[in-house]
């Protein structure tokens, strides 16, 4: 289990009290903006910055038993990575850094002062400095207090440098707006603008980092807007813009994109990313899908479809993980599955509901929810999503419908009808599943199974 990060501080203090580094290392970054702040610190690493060798320090507690591990060290940039009580601590050596114009990587490094440190910042709130050994907070260049205070995102130096030094300092500056309700600076938002293409140099893992911690923020939608008017948005997800200014039937009040943002906005402030995601992405395809009747009625048949694929194509895109590709296109592809329900459902159809959402069927009724929240007033009625959860909740209190099987395993169908290993058989025991779930055939019996799954295999041969 790693350590607190008071245990871990409180270590390196010790370890360091009476030394050539007593009362020189600093923390540095969020850690420190968010305790100034009164708020609880998502920060995972700890930073500590010094003038001075940040490689020596590192070794000095490598030696004394503080660092778990030999230290990873960068010597270009005056860097090191240890490990103390199992959580990662950064070594820093205050340094002044220059990119070449088609990099983020710098091509000069050069030993500095604290306050050449703090230039090199993304932004000023992010440039306070905390004593290791005193806990005095420092602003070197004066700026963070004033613009904590004005609650502004701006950068410390001229933005047009600091955004060319690491274009997604500009995904930052919409995050940490979203995050705090802060504005952005207006010098700092032009450039934004202006050095928006620039981002197409940074890796789709960065990209998608910053996007999903923004979707977290408790203003995500504001973040959106703020994404969109930059042009930072169409960098990395173009398709969503098409949302924007696409009329909808009579029962929304709000084009597509204003429909989205309202429905992310009305999710719980705990919504995980995957159901943040699926909100997010519920309606993407109809502008796509959309068509006009005879009768100028508006219709997007098969969105929930498509937009499962696009869902997918664009979380591809920017590295998300497998889990929430399928977490997020499970919803998307499925979300108007609760709108459609009506009290003739059979116990079998809400059992298939169930199978079919499986983990993600909470997540089903919260998209649900913020998506009737999102269209006209006249239309926020969720009685029967009610009625369908009620349902759900007895079902599931006599059995877990998650649980329900093919009575067949694959290797049992295969050696039963003479089969190698294939989508066939695959085939066979989804078949044989669905008739569980359906009620026509018990999770036990084998007998029952093996005669469906001939029965089956022969019609499939005869077709």
């Amino acid at each position: 289990m790693p350590g607190d990060t008071d245990s871990i501080l409180s270590a390196l203090r010790d370890a360091t009290r009476a030394t050539l580094y007593d009362g020189r290392l600093y923390l540095v970054g969020g850690f420190v903006r968010d305790k100034v702040m009164g708020l609880p610190s998502p920060q995972d690493d700890i930073d500590i910055v010094l003038e001075g060798d940040a490689l020596g320090l590192a070794q000095f507690l490598y030696d004394r038993g503080v660092a778990q591990y030999h230290p990873v060290v960068y010597p270009r940039f005056g860097t090191a990575m240890i490990v103390v009580q199992g959580r990662d601590v950064e070594l820093v050596t205050a340094r002044v850094e220059s990119y070449a114009p088609d990099s983020r990587r710098p091509d000069q490094v050069r030993p500095g002062t604290l306050a050449d440190d703090a230039r090199r910042r993304d932004f000023t709130i992010n440039t306070l400095l905390e004593n290791l050994h005193t806990g005095e907070i420092a602003d070197p260049l004066g700026l963070a207090y004033q613009d904590l205070e004005a609650r502004i995102i701006r950068t410390p130096t001229d933005p047009a440098l600091t955004f060319a030094d690491d274009p997604l300092r500009m995904l930052r500056a919409v995050r940490f707006a979203a995050r705090f309700g802060f504005a952005i600076a207006p010098e700092t938002w032009g450039a934004m603008r202006i050095h928006a293409r620039r981002l197409q140099i940074v890796s789709a893992e960065r990209i998608q980092e910053e996007f999903s911690k923004t979707l977290l923020t408790p203003r995500a939608p504001r973040g959106l807007e703020l994404l969109r008017d930059s042009g930072l948005l169409a960098q990395f997800a173009p398709e969503l813009l098409e949302m924007v200014g696409v009329t909808q039937n009579a029962f929304h009040a709000y084009d597509v994109w204003t429909h989205t943002l309202i429905a992310l906005g009305s999710l719980p402030l705990d919504a995980s990313l995957t159901l943040r995601l699926a909100t997010l992405l519920h309606d993407v395809a109809k502008p796509r899908t959309r068509t006009v009747d005879a009768e100028g009625h508006v219709h997007f048949y098969g969105h929930q479809d498509v937009g499962a694929q696009m869902a997918r194509a664009l979380m591809q895109r920017l590295k998300f993980s497998n889990d929430e590709i399928a977490g997020v296109t499970r919803l998307v592809a499925q979300h108007m599955r609760i709108g459609e329900y009506h009290s003739g459902w059979t116990d079998a159809a809400v059992r298939r509901l169930i199978r079919d959402l499986g983990p993600c069927l909470d997540d089903l009724f919260a998209l649900h929810r913020a998506d009737v929240a999102a269209q006209s007033p006249e239309r926020q009625d969720i009685s029967r999503a009610l009625e369908l959860r009620a349902r759900i909740d007895a079902i599931q209190s006599r059995q877990d419908i998650t649980a329900l099987t093919s009575p067949l395993d694959g290797q049992e169908i295969m050696t039963l009808l003479n089969l190698s290993p294939g989508k066939q058989v695959g085939r066979i025991k989804d078949y044989l599943t669905n008739e569980v779930v359906e009620g026509r055939l018990a999770p036990d019996d084998k007998e029952t199974a093996a005669r469906l799954a001939r029965e089956f295999l022969d019609r499939q041969d005869s077709e």
